[in-house]
């Protein structure tokens, strides 16, 4: 890496760590789990808010899907092969679906979806995320006494969902707790919920 990528590069880790609000845990996802609360420097304050995020998305029951975000091709599915349905995951789904790409500071231009539905119709769309999270709420399912003082990265994910010719948006928080969900098992102190926020039929 020449000096001056290596300085571009550095540039980029002070803004995204400036978004992040001074936080230094990277977004965990259900699948793995936590070890242990994150260390943060300050506490946050709520409503949760966010400056930045992280991104991806799914097709379902299409054929070709490919969806642009931040000027990059996070999907690409052939033509002619049509995806399988979300059925198919049984009661994996939604909870599956998670966010890796990023962080990403708010807000890029609108993702730009085209793909054809499961009886071959063509279809496109922009989808702002900006516009949809506007506010830059994170949206979760934990009560603020609940949680713990340091009870989120900033960084949540958002996950675009193609479903043949639905489009779906969620938002996916990790939020710490102050007690576990089950005694059983410490290290269940936290709560991803995967939320629908947008939802639209072409």
């Amino acid at each position: 890496m020449t000096a001056s990528r290596r300085s571009r590069y550095g540039a980029a880790l002070v803004a995204v760590s400036l978004a992040l609000t001074g936080c230094s845990a990277a977004m965990s996802t259900a699948a793995s789990g936590p070890s242990s609360s994150p260390r943060f420097d300050t506490d946050v304050e709520w409503p949760l808010k966010f400056k930045a995020h992280y991104f991806d998305a799914y097709c379902f029951s299409t054929y070709g899907c490919k969806v642009y975000y931040r000027g990059r091709l996070r999907v690409d599915h052939p033509d002619d092969e049509l995806r399988p349905s979300s059925e198919a995951l049984g009661d994996k789904y939604p909870d599956i679906l998670s966010a890796g790409m990023g962080p990403i500071p708010n807000f890029p231009p609108p993702a730009k979806v085209t793909w054809r539905a499961k009886d071959g119709t063509p279809l496109e769309a922009e989808i702002d995320i900006g516009e949809i999270f506007r506010d830059e709420l994170i949206r979760h399912n934990v009560a603020r006494e609940d949680a713990t003082s340091n009870a989120t990265s900033g960084a949540p994910g958002i996950i675009l969902e193609v479903n043949d010719r639905t489009i779906n948006v969620y938002m996916r928080a990790m939020i710490w707790l102050k007690q576990p969900r089950d005694p059983e098992r410490p290290h269940s102190n936290y709560r991803d919920d995967i939320i629908k926020v947008f939802s639209r039929t072409y």
